[in-house]
């Protein structure tokens, strides 16, 4: 066990990138160029293992899944603002980020050389079960989609004009050290190849726990891609696999705030593991999203408006509770020390992008919406407009970090509704600041990457 420990350690040092001040590229190294060096045998299903658990463990850092992702993403909507109680989140609540703001380019494509790793080894060479390592590098094949994904929404130039993705590395040991940005089209097509991939791949019966991406992950996650791309014949398509497989089941309401105290609950498909070893403490979401009692930082405060958002009788308002005069998230990842486990992906999710995808096509949304309604208290839907499903994914998914990426995608100005947030006017669809900005070091280091305009 000791040797696995060491091994795992020792592939995530090698994979993190530390950038310097240098007069010349040739001094630094891009986080994209995944050409370091792996020696000392990854020969086993024990070895791989330990390198695929790096790759979780990247994925968990506070500048990705952690927390930046998700606070980015709801600070920067009509959910939360910063009210500057730390100083943590105002200069990405208000848009003013700029190459030098950091965010979790380093993160992703540290995990992405993880993934690239027990992607690139040969099954014949390696000791240990032969369908598990297949499945391992299903697995891989699904996190170098998600993280790809990821990247592709927030540094993409899709909702701003251009044409540019970014990096689909898909090696770890390539002869390309100096990656260029892929377009937008060429990453949607790799992000499906992978996901498609990773399906056939993989084997229920190989499924270690919801903690690690599962067969049917890999089809959910498929179903959120069509989705964003807006093809909705394939993400119907999707959503009914992942829904036909029986594998999940929405929460019931009488446990809709309860089960945020839970791991692996009936309605998760991924979610990424933190416990009293690997918790973010200080730098976790719990810490940023409330004072609970005092000693944290509580950065983050929901507007007062989105109490209005929900009916009286809806449960999902129970997440909301006041600390002194400052409306709260009380109820999602209430552990102040971080040991919540943080959902990547929930059938709720799946369900609602099969309803948006039968609105777009003219079909009976409502029947596959109140599957979720059902079970929240509040009147079923007799017909669905794409204002419901957007409405009913911020109801559903606040806090977890999908609204602005929601908001985005429909096309959506970013309004300026309240006096709370912290910029000072609505922000139209297709702003330049609505794509982030490549890192200032990945610029020195990369001469082929290009940075998104108005940077």
């Amino acid at each position: 066990m000791k040797v696995l420990n060491i091994l795992s350690k020792m592939v995530i040092l090698v994979l993190l990138v530390t950038f310097v001040n240098a007069c010349s590229t040739e001094d630094l190294d891009p986080s994209t160029e995944q050409n370091k060096p792996v020696e000392g045998g990854i020969t086993s299903d024990q070895n791989l293992y330990g390198v695929l658990k790096g790759a979780y463990d990247q994925m968990t850092a506070s500048g990705y899944y952690g927390r930046d992702y998700i606070i980015n993403n709801e600070v920067r909507s009509d959910n939360c603002f910063s009210n500057g109680n730390s100083g943590r989140f105002s200069t990405q609540a208000g848009f003013k980020y700029d190459a030098n703001t950091g965010f979790f380019w380093d993160e992703a494509y540290s995990a992405i050389a993880s993934a690239n790793i027990v992607i690139g080894v040969d099954p014949e060479a390696m000791t240990g079960d032969a369908e598990w390592i297949k499945h391992m590098q299903g697995q891989a094949y699904a996190m170098r989609a998600l993280v790809h994904f990821d990247l592709l929404k927030q540094y993409g130039q899709q909702h701003v004009g251009g044409t540019l993705g970014v990096p689909y590395v898909m090696e770890f040991k390539g002869d390309d050290l100096f990656p260029a940005r892929n377009t937008v089209e060429e990453c949607k097509n790799f992000i499906i190849d992978d996901l498609n991939m990773a399906f056939s791949m993989m084997d229920e019966s190989q499924d270690p726990s919801r903690e690690f991406l599962t067969k049917y992950a890999a089809k959910a996650l498929l179903s959120s891609v069509y989705v964003y791309f807006e093809m909705w014949t394939d993400a119907i398509a999707a959503a009914d696999a992942v829904i036909n497989s029986d594998n999940y089941s929405v929460i019931p309401s009488d446990q809709y705030v309860s089960h945020w105290g839970s791991d692996l609950s009936a309605n998760c498909i991924f979610e990424l593991a933190f416990n009293s070893t690997d918790n973010q403490g200080i730098n976790g979401l719990a810490y940023i999203y409330r004072t609970t009692g005092g000693g944290s930082y509580g950065d983050v405060q929901v507007l007062d408006i989105v109490a209005d958002i929900y009916d009286a009788a809806d449960v999902r308002a129970g997440i909301l509770g006041m600390e002194g005069v400052m409306l709260r998230n009380i109820g999602k990842f209430p552990d102040n020390q971080g040991y919540d486990n943080v959902i990547v992906m929930r059938y709720e999710e799946v369900l609602m992008n099969k309803a948006e995808a039968l609105v777009a096509t003219g079909g009976d949304a409502a029947t596959t919406l109140n599957m979720i309604i059902a079970e929240r208290g509040i009147p079923s839907y007799t017909s669905v407009t794409m204002d419901d499903i957007l409405l009913e994914r911020q109801r559903e998914f606040i806090f977890e970090g999908h609204r602005y990426e929601d908001l985005v995608r429909m096309g959506k100005d970013i309004e300026k509704i309240s006096i709370q947030q912290n910029f000072t006017a609505t922000i139209p669809y297709g702003d330049p600041i609505m794509a982030w900005s490549i890192p200032q070091a990945e610029m020195d280091a990369n001469s082929n990457m290009v940075q998104n305009e108005g940077y």
